[in-house]
């Protein structure tokens, strides 16, 4: 009998990009994690509290974006506070403290109110769209988003989710890749390629304002002693494929 595939669950994840040099903050989970081996970027399932209506006046740009897409980047901001107490806000003091274990997200809209500030939608700018392949037994339907941040916002772990973060060049991240010293997903490596395009984070920005984003859903097959994950060529990214061997006996 053939098992139906997982249904994905709506995830957002957002790399936050700094200026002098060029660098994007990346994580690893806690060993109980998903992809807690891997680095990633800050980035969780959406909430339903992310689509709650109490959020609009707290808002700014999120006029002509739909609910689904809203709830989206909002998700991407919270995720962001709640794994690197970095408070995504325009005006306001932009102060926040290290959230407890796995707050409800009315607590996340609670200190955005106390900020003082708002979440503007508009500064939170699509990146990617990228869904867990169909035979994963735990699949995630996840929009990439990119975001600027000052050299005074200080990342920090919760102790909880994240148990390490560091900001590093994209090039370095994929060259640690490369050697073998750490662990990065297929999509993370095409996006971090993505940021190599581009010379700072305000072009990084712009580039990404431009580009039209395609759901992209990897095909994992096995070639040659390895499996191979790969998207359509025309996808628009650096590469399109990988190649993992399998591990050798004995």
């Amino acid at each position: 009998m053939t098992t139906a595939p997982a249904t994905p669950r709506p995830a957002a994840t957002v790399l936050l990009v700094r200026d002098d040099p060029f660098e994007v903050l990346m994580v690893r989970r806690h060993a109980a994690a998903t992809f807690a081996s891997a680095l990633v970027f800050p980035g969780g399932v959406v909430d339903p509290e992310d689509s709650h209506p109490d959020w609009l006046p707290l808002l700014r740009g999120h006029e002509a974006l739909s609910d689904h897409e809203r709830a989206h980047r909002i998700a991407a901001a919270r995720e962001t506070w709640e794994e690197a107490a970095i408070l995504l806000v325009t005006g306001g003091n932009g102060e926040c403290s290290l959230p407890p274990e796995r707050p409800h997200g009315s607590l996340f809209r609670k200190v955005v109110q106390e900020s003082g500030g708002h979440l503007d939608l508009l500064a939170i700018a699509p990146f990617g769209h990228w869904i867990t392949p169909v035979d994963a037994p735990k699949r995630f339907d996840t929009r990439f988003y990119l975001a600027h941040v000052g050299r005074d916002q200080e990342a920090r772990c919760d102790g909880a989710e994240t148990v390490e973060l560091e900001w590093i060049a994209p090039h370095e991240a994929l060259e640690r890749a490369r050697r073998g010293d750490a662990g990065i997903m297929f999509p993370t490596k095409l996006s971090l390629l993505r940021l190599t395009e581009t010379p700072c984070p305000r072009t990084a920005f712009e580039a990404a304002l431009q580009r039209a984003i395609v759901p992209l859903t990897p095909v994992v097959s096995a070639r040659d002693g390895g499996t191979v994950v790969a998207i359509p060529k025309d996808a628009g990214y650096a590469e399109w494929e990988e190649f993992t061997p399998y591990p050798r006996r004995g």
